[in-house]
Formats: C-alpha cells, structure tokens, sequence
C-alpha cells in the first residue's frame, strides 16, 4: 500500500457497512485518498469469538437500538433504508461476485448496487436471481462473472482475504485500515481514518 491509501473492509450483511460504503467515495476524494475496497467475511470471525450469529441478533436490546439508529443514520445522509426480513443475510456469492468486478470496472458500482438491494429493497443478496439482475444492469454478462466467481481460485482468494482481515485484527465491518496499518472500526469512524491516511496521525 502507498501513502494516502485506506482499505475498506466490508461484508455485505453488515449493517453499518452500508452507509459507510454509500459515503465513503466522495469523502475519500476531496481527501486525496485512494480506498481499496476489501469484501470479507464476518462469519468465520463471528465464529471464532464464539458467535453463531451477528451480535445484533445475540443482544436484542443492542439489535433494537441498533435498527433504530441506523434508521436515523440513512434518513440524516437522505440514503434510502429499509429493514431487510432476513438479517443477516448470507452474503457468500455477493463477495466472490465482488472480487471479481473489483478487479475490473464494475466492482465499485456493483458493491452500492447489492447494498441498495439489501438495505433500501429488501433484496435477498444470496439469490442468484437477483445478483444477475444488478450484473446486467451493469452492463455485465451475468453467466460469465458468475463462473468467474465460483471458480475455485476465486473461493480460494475471499477465503484468503477473510484470514488476512483476521491477522490485521479485524473483528466487524466496516474497518478502515490505513498504510501504516492503523485499524479503525465503524461507519462513525470514516472521517478520522481517512484524516489519518491524509496525515499519517
């Protein structure tokens, strides 16, 4: 990594994530930094801290709070929300399709288009259905990325980079990680991480 980049750890269940991903791109420009989006899995993380489940769902008073809060957050930032029926969701083949784009031009868009689905259309973003549709209004050939994506290189790289977010100390998203590996957690901290990546403190 260079100077004046951030690493944007995410995972598409995470409610936070959402707001941070919809805010992150101009705010990460009018700083001069440059951001690397990093899907991940929370599950495997969940799990070794001995949750079955997103803590949200494991502390109903935190869960509530939580959804409230986030309502709040989306209507301040005039981003559309609405609580998805299914939480979380099984963000598996969202991120395997994620990488993919990433390393081509529709990744970003692709990343704002599944969490629009989740948190503002109630989508289900482990329908394969659905995740073809936001493939073609991208303009991409759903049937190519996807065998793009279950190819068992790419399994191999999310689950690589679901272990390399671990090793930096990762344990939610969203997590900011700076050049000089500063870790940052949650959409409240955007701001202070990108300052830190523009000056290094």
């Amino acid at each position: 990594m260079s100077e004046r980049t951030i690493d944007f750890w995410f995972d598409f269940a995470s409610t936070y994530s959402y707001p941070a991903m919809m805010r992150m791109e101009p705010l990460a420009r009018a700083g001069g930094v440059t951001v690397r989006l990093r899907p991940f899995l929370l599950g495997p993380i969940f799990q070794a801290q001995g949750w079955p489940t997103s803590p949200f769902n494991l502390y109903p008073a935190k869960g509530q709070n939580m959804w409230r809060d986030l309502e709040r957050l989306c209507a301040d930032l005039e981003i559309p929300f609405r609580r998805p029926a299914n939480f979380p969701q099984n963000s598996l083949l969202a991120a395997r399709i994620a990488l993919v784009g990433l390393d081509d031009t529709w990744g970003a868009e692709f990343c704002r288009s599944v969490f629009r689905a989740e948190f503002a259309d109630d989508g289900r973003i482990d329908d394969e259905a659905l995740l073809s549709e936001i493939l073609s209004g991208l303009q991409v050939a759903p049937e190519r990325a996807l065998d793009a994506a279950t190819s068992d290189a790419n399994k191999t790289r999310l689950r690589s980079q679901t272990e390399e977010a671990q090793k930096l100390g990762i344990f939610g998203a969203p997590s900011f990680v700076t050049a000089d590996a500063e870790v940052f957690w949650g959409n409240d901290r955007l701001e202070r991480a990108l300052t830190w990546a523009r000056d290094g403190r």
